[in-house]
């Protein structure tokens, strides 16, 4: 954002220009309201006119000038050496980020700008739970009409509409062969390479009436044609060696035709790129740092669903072990951090977002998302990290380190036993890294049941206490079939041998001692039978009543320990002869 000047501001209208202007009690101006009783006199705080600046189209509230026209600095204390902290304060509170900056006049008199951002479409911003507006000199809740017509906003399909400024000396025939080719491919037709570039762009709709569409320039078009019409189309690739560098070690700037940039900006990310040798068997394979059909995919929806009237590029962030993708607006209408794999996403460019599905470059619509986290979590990497978008960009983030390479094994054997339209679907692969790693609330029951009776997954514990674990096939991979061991249902053996070490340590142990002991392993009904047999066995004592119950080792047991203590210290011939067994 361009930061206004002192002079501009004198002269701006707070309606037309929407601006609010503060001179604030004492220079500044309350950030939430706190101390006032009256909702009215609460909302005129920083917070309420950023969320009500905002839902007009975004706009800039100004402390320190005053209100009359043409406006003084009258000079202002507010947030003074605190500019960032009130940044991330409206951030965390409003879910809007400002650009806040300081300005000072001739005498030295300090002004302070929140700049606010324009609202996304269809987005209503709250404080306190109420929609904001302005309306004259005050401060009020939102009326009913404009509330449901900014729900109601559809977004122009930016990509269709006519680029006015192009004609066809602006696009790049070998982006137009390339573009001709995959689409060739894609739909088994080989005679579209061979039709005129004018007919082929007429057939896709990227040429309209003889004139150039938005989505042909980002596609198709010269590099010095996109550099001059459409400059925040570019991808900017910066490489840092370490995740706290500030400073890039390089950076390259990809300002080509989405058709020949694409290629060119993965080239430029595999050359820093690395793998991991995995070994099954006498078998050994690679899984890469970075994967290419990952990282074209986030970057093939980053191009498709941006926003193009914001002028910033897409941004990637390349460390050792990270990456991060910035895009300019927020998610599509409808589209969530937390639905963003369930809910079928509506391309914020649809006429661009079709053209890349029929040349092959993006999978079919609200699959892309689904390639992505199906990709990540089948080579047993955490899953793609979309916590840090908001309503105005997206930052998705992907971690190279592949925290269980048994499970990139057992998902991979898997997948290659079988058919193409039989593979597990990102679902499947879901459910099985949430029971991984015992997240039981992500679990869903029915893929678990598909998948049990599929051999992936085997179920144990009783009744209510059932759980379900991957198979042993999982747990063979890892090399880990102890753990797997202490996974299946216990018998009255094996509750022993997990309650005699306790014993003999503590020498006693309690009812409570033994339930954590033993998990979910064994049901409370079938506990009660161990117990009881071990006490009728002799093994284990049970002393007091009811609260007060305690267990601990038995006669028999240490007669038996006695016996095999002096056997192995005597020999067992020797005890024969003195007639001890």
């Amino acid at each position: 954002m361009e930061k206004v000047t002192i002079s501009q501001l004198k002269y701006m209208h707070e309606t037309e220009d929407h601006v609010e202007f503060k001179k604030g009690e004492g220079g500044n101006v309350s950030y939430n309201g706190h101390g006032c009783d009256k909702p009215h006199d609460r909302r005129r705080c920083i917070l309420g006119y950023v969320a009500a600046l905002c839902n007009e189209g975004g706009g800039y509230l100004v402390i320190g000038m005053h209100d009359d026209y043409p406006h003084k600095v009258v000079g202002t204390t507010q947030c003074k050496g605190a500019i960032g902290k009130l940044e991330s304060e409206i951030y965390r509170d409003l879910g809007i980020r400002p650009f806040i900056y300081e300005l000072f006049d001739e005498s030295g008199k300090r002004v302070l700008v929140i700049q606010v951002p324009k609202r996304p479409v269809g987005k209503v911003f709250k404080f306190e739970d109420v929609a904001l507006m302005r309306v004259g000199e005050e401060i009020r809740p939102m009326d009913d009409k404009t509330f449901l017509s900014i729900l109601q906003e559809q977004e122009p399909d930016f990509s269709e509409q006519i680029c006015e400024k192009a004609t066809f000396e602006d696009l790049d025939p070998i982006a137009i062969d390339i573009l001709k080719k995959k689409y060739s491919i894609k739909q088994k037709n080989p005679s579209f390479f061979s039709i005129s570039n004018e007919q082929a762009l007429s057939d896709l709709k990227l040429v309209v009436d003889g004139k150039i569409t938005n989505a042909a320039v980002l596609l198709v078009g010269k590099e010095d044609t996109l550099s001059k019409i459409f400059p925040q189309s570019k991808v900017m690739l910066e490489f840092r060696g370490t995740e706290s560098q500030i400073h890039y070690d390089n950076r390259f700037t990809f300002s080509q035709p989405f058709f020949i940039l694409i290629d060119k900006l993965w080239d430029t990310i595999n050359v820093r790129n690395g793998s991991m040798p995995i070994r099954n068997g006498a078998y050994i394979f690679d899984i890469p740092f970075f994967n290419e059909d990952v990282i074209r995919e986030i970057v093939n929806n980053a191009f498709a669903h941006r926003d193009y009237r914001k002028n910033s590029e897409i941004v990637i962030k390349q460390y050792p072990l990270k990456m991060e993708i910035i895009n300019a607006g927020g998610f599509p209408p409808g589209v969530s951090i937390d639905n963003l794999i369930t809910v079928p996403s509506t391309p914020r460019n649809r006429l661009l977002a079709d053209v890349l599905s029929k040349t092959g470059i993006v999978e079919r619509s609200g699959q892309g998302i689904d390639k992505i986290f199906l990709l990540t979590l089948s080579e047993g990497k955490p899953e793609p990290d979309y916590s840090s978008s908001d309503d105005f960009s997206v930052t998705a983030r992907l971690f190279a380190t592949i925290k269980d390479k048994g499970f990139a094994m057992f998902i991979k054997e898997i997948q290659e036993e079988r058919d193409d339209d039989n593979k597990l679907s990102v679902f499947d692969v879901i459910t099985l890294c949430a029971i991984r790693d015992g997240n039981k609330r992500s679990v869903n029951k029915s893929i678990a049941h598909k998948l049990e009776q599929q051999g992936l997954l085997e179920k144990r514990g009783k009744t209510s206490a059932q759980f379900f674990i991957l198979s042993r096939r999982y747990y063979e991979m890892t090399g880990n079939m102890a753990e797997y061991s202490a996974l299946t249902d216990w018998d009255k053996k094996q509750l022993f041998s997990v309650l005699l070490p306790f014993l003999e340590k503590y020498n006693t142990a309690k009812k409570s001692d033994i339930n954590k002991l033993v998990g979910s392993h064994i049901s409370p009904k079938r506990l009660r039978a161990f117990l009881e047999s071990l006490i009728a066995d002799g093994m284990i004592e049970m002393n007091g009543f009811s609260r007060g119950t305690v267990y601990t080792v038995g006669n028999e047991y240490l007669k038996n320990k006695t016996i095999i203590d002096r056997a192995i210290k005597l020999g067992l011939n020797e005890m024969k002869h003195n007639g001890e067994i």
